[in-house]
């Protein structure tokens, strides 16, 4: 019988989105509803399974850990890049690494109710009304202001779609952005500066790599307005956290929408839980019901492939 270890099903929703009686052989399948901290804790709670299925980037698997693994023979990760796995590794230990699919809009539209959650002040006068409260701030406007797109790919381009849709100026910027792919969006594209000079909302939308970790630091935040606002639904370790930590306690930004974290899940005592003019999402970029059916429906179709003989959407090394 084979074990198969579904991690980080948080919301204990995976059994719903899964039928894993198509699997070919004999199956023992065990949910997970917490993380682990440390190496030590995640080896002992894996060790007795030849299948994990892992929940985007919540749990790393470097080379540190899949040697100390030794009945592990499928890793399947829900979409098809995983930044935490070593794949390379993987690989040379016999397990094969596979993913999914996954729905392509979902991270853009959550993008939006950060900006507007931010710009409008929402959960701060949802507080204040339940409270007895009534009208403690003021928003700004979207139409008429400027929106600062860094990173125009898939997700990056439906960003700016909506703001065209609301009336903003889109500015956008990347490494490779040419003056080319930004016309075809009808964006205009500017250099790194401007865009984080006159921007009234910067949102960013690059891949984590080796370039682009760090990215985002001091010199850009001290450029922004001090009415402008930041939003990340990108990766954590893209921006220098101490840089965008200072920037909001010291007033030199009006405020910013996380969805994403150095570290996942995000720890009790993190100094981003108190900063002020935030709002703080749990990585809920790709967590919707249509993606779900994605990751865990395709999952099971990795494993049913597997154990036939026939992996499908393997993930090579880079």
């Amino acid at each position: 019988m084979h074990r198969i270890a579904v991690l980080d099903d948080y919301q204990s929703v995976a059994a719903d989105f899964t039928d894993w009686s198509r699997l070919p052989e004999p199956t023992d399948v065990v949910e997970f509803h917490d993380s682990v901290d440390g190496e030590d804790a995640l080896v002992a709670r894996l060790e007795p399974f030849d299948v994990v299925v892992a929940m985007r980037e919540r749990t790393a698997f470097p080379r540190s850990v899949l040697e100390r693994l030794p009945n592990l023979r499928l890793l399947v990760t829900t979409g098809m890049r995983n930044k935490s796995i070593d794949i390379a590794a993987a690989n040379e230990r016999g397990i094969t690494v596979c993913g999914t699919g996954s729905q392509p809009t979902a991270t853009a539209e959550l993008t939006w109710g950060l900006i507007l959650a931010v710009t409008r002040h929402i959960p701060q006068e949802d507080a204040a009304v339940r409270a007895g409260g009534w009208q403690q701030t003021i928003g700004g406007d979207l139409a008429g202001s400027r929106l600062g797109v860094v990173g125009l790919g898939r997700l990056g381009s439906q960003v700016a779609t909506v703001g065209q849709a609301f009336g903003m100026d889109v500015v956008a910027w990347s490494q490779n952005l040419t003056d080319e792919r930004a016309a075809e969006h009808g964006v205009r594209r500017v250099e790194r500066e401007e865009l984080f000079r006159t921007s009234d909302v910067v949102t960013l939308h690059l891949l984590w790599s080796r370039r682009t970790r760090g990215l985002i630091g001091a010199d850009d935040f001290a450029r922004m307005k001090p009415t402008a606002v930041f939003i990340n639904t990108s990766r954590g370790p893209i921006v220098q956290t101490k840089a965008l930590v200072d920037a909001l306690r010291e007033n030199r930004i009006a405020g910013a929408g996380l969805d994403v974290y150095d570290q996942e899940p995000l720890p009790a005592d993190d100094p981003m839980r108190t900063l002020p003019r935030t709002v703080l999402t749990p990585h809920l970029g790709y967590v919707t019901r249509s993606t779900y059916e994605v990751f865990y429906g395709e999952a099971v179709e990795d494993v049913a492939a597997f154990l036939a003989g026939a992996p499908i959407r393997v993930i090579d090394p880079a």
